[in-house]
């Protein structure tokens, strides 16, 4: 995908129920109209800046979904969106500065949880409690430890819960792990996954400034440590500090290793080693590396990861993606489609090439469909991404990030829970702040 692609791809998705032509949003007015007052699902947000109100846009397409209830702690960000619904002809919805206060209205059937990943275990149990179905973004959590308390509240609860992690819900992802499976490309050596984001570039040092209007910065916080009010912090660069996510590692990272893990048919590691920094921005304001290596030994075969900013050139000529490399040939995916590249013995191709199979649908609005149609059968297995699949993905990369901070090759024990080395296993729990508690289960 051409870096001009992806940025019109990310911008349809981020401009959500705006970018509808006026003949179809007509259409689908009236259709929402015609909908049964008992037969609406209604629907509240918490975090209403990117990917959530992305999140909601979606579900808006489907005529039952009625947005109710907006939250966020930024009255800028409730403003803007309040604006981009009503001049769509959508109702009003209730709007909250306080999650809590949101999870009492009893009219609330769905929350979408688009918050940053600091908030996400806290805001997903509170919701379960509340006795509300869940669409969850990714990655699930922070931390091992709460990824762990997020699916014991979720496999104990009869709500039903999704994950933002689309491309489980796409037809070419899932067309091109059916081959990886058929075994068509001999004994799979290497699973390569990796992104390269050339428009992410440096964040440049600023000082502490103070908080903007109309935010509330402390509710923003909520367990993070206490810190003074730093723009590099706030709304989509939080993803670059360690207090509220884990950068590039799992950010891209549970979407692409994800299909690494899950082509394979594996989840955990024997072991982990990873190296990586600020190699291309050393003097910039993030934490998070803008570059990293991480292999995980399977014993029969290696994953590996690779991420950098600044940089849009990648494997195989695709800015991201995940490579399955065997010994008759490779298969390389990414979100625009799939290709297979044989091997070559005597000058002759081991198996048949397949030329580019592109993308032909929307992930987004499959897996927002998919989410709601089992909140109407109730069936949980019919999800396409349940929490199952986002613990999965967000406990191998945090494996990664916490080999990286351990500095050395680690051993993980899903049995236990913990590393063989002691040094790793500090980086495996939440650290509350600020008189938040984490959820018990």
């Amino acid at each position: 995908m051409s870096r001009r692609r992806f940025i019109q791809q990310s911008g349809l998705y981020a401009a959500g129920i705006s970018v509808f032509p006026e003949s179809i949003l007509k259409d689908l007015l009236r259709r929402k109209n015609s909908i049964s007052p008992n037969d609406k699902i209604q629907v509240g947000l918490i975090g209403c800046k990117g990917m959530g109100f992305s999140d909601l846009s979606s579900m808006l397409k489907i005529p039952e979904i009625e947005c109710v209830a907006l939250c966020d702690i930024d009255k800028n960000v409730i403003d803007s969106r309040i604006k981009d619904l009503t001049d769509k002809g959508l109702k009003k919805p209730k709007t909250y500065g306080d999650y809590r206060k949101m999870l009492e209205d009893k009219d609330i059937d769905v929350v979408i949880i688009g918050t940053p990943d600091h908030w996400h275990c806290l805001q997903l149990a509170d919701t379960l409690d509340a006795g509300k179905d869940v669409y969850c973004e990714k990655p699930i959590a922070n931390s091992i430890q709460e990824c762990d308390i997020m699916l014991t509240k979720a496999d104990k609860s009869d709500r039903i819960v999704q994950i933002g992690q689309w491309q489980r819900s796409q037809k070419h992802f899932n067309d091109a792990i059916e081959y990886v499976r058929s075994g068509k490309l001999g004994d799979i050596r290497v699973s390569k996954v990796w992104s390269y984001q050339g428009w992410m570039n440096s964040v440049p040092v600023v000082p502490d400034s103070p908080v903007p209007q109309g935010v509330d910065y402390d509710m923003w916080l909520g367990p993070a440590p206490k810190r003074p009010f730093n723009k590099n912090r706030f709304h989509f660069n939080f993803r670059w500090f360690w207090d509220y996510a884990g950068g590039l590692m799992t950010d891209w990272g549970v979407h692409l290793m994800d299909y690494g893990i899950y082509g394979m048919d594996v989840v955990y590691p024997e072991s982990v080693m990873a190296v990586g920094g600020k190699y291309g921005y050393p003097d910039s304001a993030e934490e998070t590396p803008d570059t990293m290596q991480a292999v995980y030994d399977y014993g029969n075969f290696s994953l590996i990861w690779e991420h950098g900013t600044g940089i849009n050139s990648g494997n195989f000529g695709m800015n991201h993606g995940i490579g399955f490399i065997g010994n008759n040939g490779t298969l390389a995916l990414n979100r625009g489609g799939w290709k297979v590249i044989p091997e070559q013995e005597n000058g002759k191709d081991k198996i048949e090439a397949i030329e580019w199979m592109p993308s032909v649908d929307n992930g987004l609005d499959l897996n927002t469909q998919n989410f709601i149609d089992v909140v109407k059968s109730r069936n949980k297995s019919d999800l396409n991404t349940p929490l199952q699949v986002g613990y999965n993905a967000a406990v191998v990369c945090h494996l990664g990030n916490i080999a990286l901070k351990a500095g050395e090759k680690v051993h993980w024990d899903p049995g236990k829970g913990k590393f063989a080395e002691k040094n790793a296993n500090k980086f495996l729990e939440a650290e509350y702040h600020n008189n938040w508690k984490l959820p018990k289960v």
